[in-house]
C-alpha cells in the first residue's frame, strides 16, 4: 500500500484540486439532484441575452467577490427589485400621508 503525505485540509488545497478529486472518492449525483436543488431554492431556469461586455464585467466582479457570475447577477437583480420596491412603498406611504 502506498502511503501518500497527509495535505491539510483548507480552500486551497480544494479549489486546487490537491483534494477531492482522486476517483475513489466520487460518487455519481442522482440524475434529478439539480431539480432537487432548484426546487429547495426556489429557482426557476430563464433564459436571457446580454452583451458579451457586460457578461465579461460580472464574471471578473464575481471573480473579484468569489463567487459565480450566476450567484452575482442573481444577487444584483434580487438588491435591485427589493430596492425599488421599497421605493413605491415609501412614495405610496407618503401620498396617502399627503392626500389621505
Amino acid at each position: 500500500m502506498i502511503k501518500h503525505p497527509k495535505i491539510p485540509a483548507s480552500d486551497d488545497a480544494w479549489d486546487s484540486g490537491q483534494l477531492g478529486k482522486e476517483e475513489k472518492h466520487v460518487k455519481r449525483a442522482e440524475d434529478n439532484i439539480e431539480q432537487k436543488v432548484d426546487d429547495a431554492l426556489e429557482l426557476q431556469l430563464i433564459s436571457i441575452r446580454l452583451q458579451k461586455s457586460l457578461i465579461e464585467d460580472l464574471k471578473l466582479l464575481a471573480n473579484l467577490n468569489g463567487i459565480g457570475y450566476q450567484p452575482l447577477i442573481r444577487q444584483v437583480l434580487t438588491l435591485y427589485a427589493d430596492g425599488e420596491k421599497k421605493k413605491l412603498l415609501q412614495e405610496t406611504v407618503s401620498r396617502n400621508l399627503r392626500y389621505g
